[in-house]
């Protein structure tokens, strides 16, 4: 199963990102394939607080903007939503002691434990961070192989 990082979330939804094109093409042939594709919830979380953050993006989207591209997400049947469950803190305290994190890059640490703990075999993502976490394949849809 492939899961997806709130980037490119972002990158699909928000049409002045110089990545639109790429992510949304990525995004949607995800949502109309057969086989089962994964969101993490915390990249839906930090997806409505980027887009409508409005320091980051002038105009911001509006909340209403961005709950309507997620409810199109969420509308695939294939799509499954990941969420911290039982085994869950395991992963993530291997993760965070290997790779010596602290501060915000637990953050990332959450969102690989929660894959490696849903048995994602991929996860589609433009941030290098993610490359602290040898467990998890990662891979950069919008780079051409």
């Amino acid at each position: 199963m492939i899961a997806v990082d709130s980037n490119l979330l972002i990158y699909s939804h928000r049409e002045d990102s110089p990545f639109h094109a790429e992510a949304s093409k990525a995004i949607e042939a995800l949502r109309h394939q057969t086989a089962p594709w994964a969101i993490p919830w915390p990249c839906l979380h930090e997806f409505i607080a980027m887009t409508t953050h409005p320091r980051i993006y002038k105009p911001a989207s509006t909340l209403a903007e961005a709950l309507g591209f997620l409810d199109a997400l969420i509308s695939s049947e294939q799509l499954h939503l990941l969420a911290e469950s039982p085994g869950y803190f395991e992963k993530l305290r291997d993760l965070a002691t290997a790779a010596r994190l602290k501060g915000p890059r637990i953050h990332d640490a959450r969102i690989a434990a929660i894959c490696l703990h849903h048995g994602v075999k991929e996860l589609w993502s433009a941030d290098r961070d993610f490359s602290g976490f040898p467990q998890l394949k990662v891979r950069n849809p919008l780079v051409k192989k």
